[in-house]
């Protein structure tokens, strides 16, 4: 019968590793080639630990590293098909790696003390945060958690992966301007932060805005709150006044199928009397009425990048944070 000491010979390790990878333990981080080579010496060997008649599987024993993702809602924590498309590639990538996902839960959730509390008082390996979340929340996450890697999160000490939102609301505006537009209105949210400018859209479409020679006014800028109804609302209130923009750039697919809703409702014509372009490419927007133009982010690409970087910070990566910037593409429909 193999001992652990085979096993270290023909992994080329030292019987410590070798205890340490399938006992799971990660006190002392070691890449993922290390511990696939002392899988491979496993199985090659048929090594049983603690007498027992299966050998020991990498799968099995990774089902027990618990891995979580916060995710970026203001209601339905499952109602968002944007935050759901990242999601379902963090799934589909940590399944593919034999992890599973240990829990999801929302940045409003996590403010409740005692939900937080318990989520955390087990040892996490490693969490997707999709949410820059308030200070004193996410210092607590930090002092708890050893690995974390943000989907456009405003937080520099960690990795971060997603797309460019200051050129991203550059492009849209600007491809608005080329089809003739003028008086462009911008209709977006805010996250953590109290004021709709602060976002890095509402920048890049000022500054777009202004490079262009265009006016901006305070009217045309709408803060909906990431809310399909107060979207409408508010959409319905733009369509009341004397000088209408004749385009808008909407921060989210989400909202923009709102804001055709409510133009549709108030007699506006899209695109004759008002063009609108998304952010997202969400799978209604092909749908919507009429189909909505907008600048499409690899959702579920986003995700499972986020867990590669991820798992080669729980594998031993010290180097120091990075950025991620994934390309977003134009996806032309008849809403413009």
């Amino acid at each position: 019968m193999s001992t652990i000491r085979d096993v270290a010979k023909l992994a080329q390790v030292s019987t410590a590793t070798v205890s340490r990878v399938i006992n799971n333990d990660s006190t002392y981080k070691m890449t993922e080639a290390t511990k696939n080579r002392v899988w491979e010496a496993v199985r090659a060997l048929n090594y049983k630990m603690n007498s027992r008649a299966n050998s020991v599987s990498p799968t099995a024993i990774k089902t027990n590293v618990k891995i979580g993702c916060v995710i970026s809602v203001t209601k339905d924590k499952y109602n968002d098909p944007y935050f759901m498309s990242i999601l379902s590639g963090v799934e589909a990538r940590l399944q593919s790696k034999g992890y599973q996902l240990a829990f999801v839960r929302s940045s409003a959730e996590l403010e409740d003390t005692a939900i937080l509390h318990s989520v955390f008082q087990e040892q996490v390996a490693g969490l997707i945060l999709m949410e820059s979340l308030e200070a004193k929340t996410y210092e607590y996450i930090r002092k708890q958690v050893p690995c974390i890697v943000g989907i456009d999160t405003r937080r520099p000490e960690i990795d971060n992966v997603g797309y460019d939102h200051y050129e991203v609301a550059t492009n849209a505006v600007q491809y608005l301007i080329e089809k003739g537009h003028t008086r462009i209105g911008f209709v977006g949210g805010n996250g953590v932060k109290n004021s709709i400018k602060d976002s890095l859209r509402y920048k890049g479409y000022y500054a777009t805005m202004h490079a262009a020679g265009l006016p901006v006014h305070d009217e045309w800028v709408i803060n909906c709150q990431w809310d399909e109804v107060l979207c409408m609302e508010k959409i319905a209130e733009l369509c009341l006044l004397k000088e209408k923009p004749t385009a808008l750039f909407v921060a989210s697919d989400l909202m923009a199928i709102a804001a055709l809703s409510s133009l549709y409702a108030n007699g506006v014509s899209v695109p004759k009397e008002m063009a609108v372009i998304g952010l997202s490419n969400i799978e209604m927007a092909r749908y919507s009425n009429p189909p909505l133009t907008t600048l499409e982010i690899p959702m579920k690409e986003v995700g499972m990048l986020a867990v590669d970087v991820l798992l080669n910070r729980m594998s031993g990566d010290d180097l120091l944070p990075r950025k991620l910037i994934l390309p977003t593409t134009l996806i032309e429909r008849n809403s413009t």
